[in-house]
């Protein structure tokens, strides 16, 4: 088991846009967010990659992470992740050797191999069909590590000749590349890669155990990580009472019951809209199966819940979703349940490591 007494925190950051708010708005309060973190102590702070969905403002991980970076002075900023198979890897390895150049030693890239949204974004974003560059994510990862470096990659033609590639031109640091997933799969291929690994709980409903224990079996030792190196992400909500949590967490809890039933998605619910509108009986027994699955309540309570949860997995890292919803009557540019769930868990974590 860790024993590690307090794991130590970062942040995983949707870019939540409720009833009423801009992406303007929704952008500002993440931003404040991120300097609030960083100012706690928090290890890291990561932007999700998705795309055309009415709550969620994170569809540019990189242009989300130069601002952040540009905010704060010294929290690691990155992805959680950059959907691969989105993306032409030399786009990729550009934009976060250009990060890397921007807070150089605070970069991480956190790769997924999901689409992070449905068949037809991923035909716009790549226009080369829906399963293809799933296929090759694993070369492409490759290629990604390869290009960051400042020696870059060299390509060999088959008549002969060779032409070399960098991501930029004078690399002195590369970003941390970690491998995200919720699957045997991902597990796997970042063992063989000597990868860190990062499962996403979030949103997975089962096969932590058995992810992490897949990838510490069979973890191959790189010169860059001799061992293996893991943390889980959890959905969290704390608050200065248990009920007011459960309040404040409602609005995320419906929101992932909508997406479950392939319900119309819509803007995030304020808290007075979740509550005002009572749950199909459907609907409702997906909301308790993610509550089960959420740590919510007190910032004690939830801090208790946390350490038992890192320990239980031999993590000394978690990544939290502040999944906290707003009041009709919160500044649209803030988050103060958000807020609030980061500060009340420093509180009782200190996160600083």
């Amino acid at each position: 088991m860790s024993d590690v007494t307090n794991p130590a925190l970062s942040v995983l950051d949707l870019v939540p846009v409720r009833t009423g708010q801009s992406s303007a708005q929704a952008v500002t309060a993440s931003m404040a967010l991120a300097r609030r973190a960083d100012e706690l102590g928090y290890r890291r702070y990561w932007f999700a990659e998705h795309h055309n969905m009415p709550a969620v403002a994170s569809t540019s991980p990189p242009v989300l992470i130069a601002a952040a970076a540009a905010q704060t002075s010294r929290i690691r900023v990155g992805s959680g992740g950059v959907m691969l198979p989105n993306h032409a890897p030399l786009i990729v390895a550009e934009q976060f050797a250009a990060l890397e150049a921007i807070a150089p030693g605070r970069v991480d890239l956190g790769l997924g191999r999901a689409p992070g949204s449905d068949p037809v974004i991923t035909q716009l974003l790549r226009r080369s069909g829906t399963t293809s560059e799933v296929d090759q994510f694993p070369q492409h990862i490759t290629d990604i590590m390869a290009l960051v470096r400042a020696d870059g990659a060299t390509i060999h033609f088959t008549s002969g000749g060779e032409y070399g590639v960098r991501a930029t031109p004078a690399a002195t640091g590369v970003p941390e590349v970690w491998l995200l997933g919720s699957s045997d799969y991902s597990a796997q291929l970042a063992a063989a890669y000597g990868l860190p690994y990062v499962f996403a709980n979030h949103f997975a409903g089962e096969g932590l155990e058995r992810a992490l224990a897949l990838y510490r079996s069979q973890f191959q030792s790189s010169e860059q990580h001799p061992h293996p190196r893991t943390f889980v992400t959890a959905n969290v909500v704390a608050a200065r009472t248990a009920e007011e949590a459960e309040r404040r967490a409602l609005p995320q809890l419906r929101q992932f019951a909508r997406l479950r039933t392939n319900k119309p998605m819509r803007a995030l619910e304020t808290i007075e809209e979740a509550l005002e509108n009572p749950s199909d009986p459907l609907e409702q027994s997906l909301i308790e199966q993610n509550r089960a699955r959420s740590f919510v309540g007190t910032g004690e309570e939830v801090a208790a819940a946390l350490r038992d949860f890192a320990a239980r997995h031999e993590v000394d890292e978690v990544m939290l979703s502040p999944a906290s919803g707003s009041y009709a009557s919160d500044p649209l540019d803030a988050s103060p349940g958000r807020t609030e769930t980061l500060e009340l868990l420093a509180a009782q974590l200190s996160p600083v490591h």
